[in-house]
């Protein structure tokens, strides 16, 4: 099952995006109903609010006055704290109930309104944001809902920044035009993105990227806290630390497309006990990859070990994601084995040592010539030129004091 957070300001075109992915074949659990699902007269939920903020939230029949109840929730933060403590476990209660009775095979849009600052976003493997900006975001409440224009801003004031939701989003999707324009792009990530992430879920599969350079993203470290988070979340207590490593992690040093991230953990038990949580984020395990080849080949330039019987102690596991639009690699190691600490080292070593840069930056370049776009063929170009780099990494870890 893929599981998307969908999200976007109040005006912005949350619906119509739902809408689409709905007609795409969706499985659509949207907030905002159950938000009033879980709210109607008779519920727990509806007697809570009356509690906190008076039975003048109530319609004379009953039910619950949602300007009123607004009027006094959105006027102040203190308030509004209080409406979203009653109202978001009931939700959140609710949306696991349904999305438990679908297949395993669906693709589950999760419609949350404050998706973001409720913290959810860590806990999707895709979060898709629908953008539009605040002036045309207030006209649309204006005169398509019929808010009075100082209630329009008020709402949009008390949700998060554009900045904030920038920081999440996966997929940024503007409606700024027509909705046609929007449908048209909606469609597009379905079919060229959602459905083969989906398929590559089921499958146990991941997103495979040529081995060609590209030339440094600014992006690439606000891409790889997404990641970190996301794999923060579904590891849980059993991961020690989460890292951005490789070259994307290198200021302006081009390198592929492809986002490594290490994951250390305790043992290789433990990290075998989080192929489920890691395939249910996005990233299946790889089960042909289970050691740091080169870097156990080099074991003996590496000072500081005893190297007498270390081989062990390059094994590794490693995830890769199932999802065509960002390819990444997750390495799980163990805490304070020699891969472990040497992917740490590699990255402040390049960081610190422009001629070591400049010297990985052609070595690299002579082995996407050389690969021709076959991942295997890259590596395993590169792989002589590590036996001496671990050894310069280490002597100069040694000579900096360097800790991981």
């Amino acid at each position: 099952m893929l599981r998307i957070g969908l999200t976007g300001g109040i005006g912005a075109g949350k619906s119509a995006l739902s809408k689409t992915f709905s007609e795409c074949g969706g499985i659509i659990v949207d907030g905002d109903v159950i938000a009033r699902e879980v709210v109607e007269p008779g519920t727990e939920g509806l007697k809570s609010l009356v509690d906190v903020f008076g039975a003048d939230i109530l319609r004379p029949d009953g039910a619950l006055d949602r300007p009123a109840l607004a009027a006094k929730a959105f006027a102040d933060e203190e308030e509004r704290k209080k409406l979203n403590g009653i109202v978001h476990p009931l939700v959140a209660k609710r949306r696991a109930e349904i999305i438990e009775a679908v297949a395993e095979d669906s693709v589950v849009v999760e419609d949350i309104p404050l998706l973001v600052e409720s913290g959810m976003a860590p806990l999707f493997p895709l979060v898709v944001i629908v953008h539009a900006d605040v002036e045309l975001r207030v006209r649309r409440l204006v005169d398509q809902r019929g808010m009075k224009e100082e209630d329009a801003r008020a709402r949009i004031a008390a949700q998060a920044t554009d900045e904030q939701r920038r920081a999440v989003a996966d997929i940024w999707l503007d409606n700024s035009g027509s909705q046609d324009d929007l449908v048209l792009r909606a469609r597009d990530v379905w079919h060229n993105r959602i459905l083969p992430f989906a398929h590559n879920l089921t499958e146990r599969q991941w997103a495979a990227a040529p081995a060609r350079l590209a030339a440094a993203d600014p992006t690439w470290p606000d891409q790889a806290r997404r990641i970190v988070n996301r794999l923060k979340t579904a590891g849980g207590h059993r991961v020690l630390r989460v890292d951005h490593i490789g070259s994307t992690a290198i200021p302006d040093f081009d390198a592929k497309d492809v986002i490594d991230i290490q994951v250390t953990v305790e043992s290789l038990d433990v990290a075998d006990e989080l192929v489920e949580p890691l395939l249910a984020a996005g990233y299946p395990r790889l089960e042909h990859i289970t050691v740091d080849t080169a870097k156990a080949d080099a074991r003996s330039t590496v000072p500081g070990f005893d190297h007498s019987d270390d081989s062990a102690l390059w094994h590794k596991r490693i995830h890769a994601s199932a999802d065509p639009g960002r390819p990444t690699n997750v390495h799980v190691r163990v805490a304070g084995w020699p891969n472990q600490q040497f992917a740490l080292l590699f990255v402040d070593w390049l960081k610190a040592n422009p001629a070591a840069r400049e010297d990985y930056s052609a070595v690299k370049r002579a082995a996407e010539a050389h690969g021709g776009g076959d991942t295997t063929r890259y590596v395993t170009a590169k792989e002589p030129w590590f036996l001496d780099a671990y050894r310069r990494a280490w002597e100069w870890a040694d000579a900096t004091g360097w800790k991981p």
